[in-house]
C-alpha cells in the first residue's frame, strides 16, 4: 500500500503542469513577456501625459473655430452690419458748430486758411475770368434773342404779305384788278400818299399788264424788271402773278429811291427808273 501510494505521488508530481488560461481563454504570458507589455502600456500612458492639453486659447483650437463654415458666415454678417452702420448717411458725430468751438480752435482754423498773395491773386484772376465769361455769355444770349425776334417778325410779315398776294392772285388779273392789288400793297408799305405817282409811273411802263414784254430791252412785267427773271426772287410764278411782280417792284423802289414819289420824280427827268 505504502509503495503504491508513493508511486502514485511520484506520478502526480512528475505530471507537467499545464498553464492556466485567462478569463478569456488565453494563456497567460510568460513573466518576461508580461513585463514587456507593462512597459509598452506605461510608455503609452507617459506619452498621453506628456501630450499638452489644448486650452481654449490654443491657436489650434482657434484655427478650428475660425475655419468652421458657420463661424465664417457669422463673422461676415457681423462685418457687413458694422460697415453699414459705420458708412450710413448721416452717421457719425456732426462737426462742431462755430459756437461750440473754443477761441484756440477758431484761431487754428483761421491759421490753416491763410494763403499767400500769389494764391489770392490766382483766385481773384479766376473769379474775374468767370465774371467776364458770364457777362459775355449774357450779352451773346441777348443779341441772339434780338436777332431771333427780328427774324420771326420778318417771317410773320412775309407770311402775311404772301397770304395777301396769294389771295389777290386768285382774283381777276385785268389791268384794273392789278391796279387794285398795287394800291393795296403800296398802302401796306406805308406809301399811300405816293399812290398817284406809282399808278402813273407803272401805267407808262407797262399799262399794269403782268405780261408786258419790251422787245427792245427784254424788260418784263408790271414794273418792267430787266431782265424779267430777277423777279424770281419774289416768287417762282413771276411770269404770270401780278402780286409777285408788284412785290418785287416795290422792293426795288424802296432800295433804289426810297418811295414811289421819288422814283416818279426820277422817271420824269429820265423816262426810266
Amino acid at each position: 500500500m505504502f509503495m503504491r501510494d508513493q508511486e502514485q505521488g511520484t506520478r502526480t508530481r512528475s505530471r507537467p503542469v499545464e498553464p492556466q488560461r485567462g478569463s478569456r481563454g488565453r494563456r497567460p504570458s510568460p513573466p518576461g513577456q508580461r513585463s514587456s507589455r507593462r512597459k509598452t502600456t506605461n510608455v503609452r500612458s507617459e506619452r498621453r501625459e506628456r501630450r499638452p492639453r489644448r486650452e481654449p486659447g490654443d491657436p489650434g483650437v482657434l484655427r478650428r473655430i475660425l475655419t468652421h463654415t458657420v463661424t465664417i458666415m457669422s463673422l461676415v454678417t457681423v462685418a457687413l452690419v458694422a460697415a453699414v452702420i459705420h458708412f450710413s448717411p448721416g452717421g457719425g458725430e456732426p462737426p462742431p458748430a462755430a459756437g461750440d468751438m473754443s477761441a484756440n480752435e477758431l484761431v487754428a482754423m483761421m491759421t490753416r486758411s491763410e494763403m499767400s498773395p500769389i494764391e489770392a491773386a490766382a483766385v481773384a484772376n479766376a473769379k474775374k475770368r468767370a465774371h467776364e465769361e458770364q457777362v459775355r455769355a449774357e450779352r451773346i444770349a441777348k443779341e441772339k434773342a434780338k436777332r431771333d425776334a427780328k427774324i420771326r417778325a420778318q417771317q410773320r410779315a412775309r407770311a402775311r404779305a404772301s397770304a395777301s398776294a396769294a389771295a389777290l392772285a386768285k382774283l381777276d388779273t385785268s389791268p384794273a384788278r392789278n391796279k387794285a392789288i398795287g394800291k393795296q400793297m403800296n398802302a401796306l408799305k406805308g406809301w399811300a400818299r405816293c399812290w398817284p405817282s406809282l399808278e402813273t409811273m407803272w401805267t407808262r411802263e407797262s399799262g399794269w399788264n403782268e405780261r408786258a414784254d419790251n422787245p427792245t430791252s427784254d424788260a418784263y412785267g408790271i414794273p418792267q424788271s430787266l431782265p424779267g427773271s430777277k423777279m424770281a426772287s419774289a416768287g417762282s410764278d413771276w411770269q404770270t402773278n401780278a402780286a409777285t411782280q408788284i412785290a418785287w417792284g416795290l422792293g426795288y423802289i424802296k432800295a433804289r429811291y426810297g418811295d414811289p414819289c421819288k422814283a416818279w420824280g426820277f422817271w420824269q427827268a429820265n423816262h426810266w427808273y
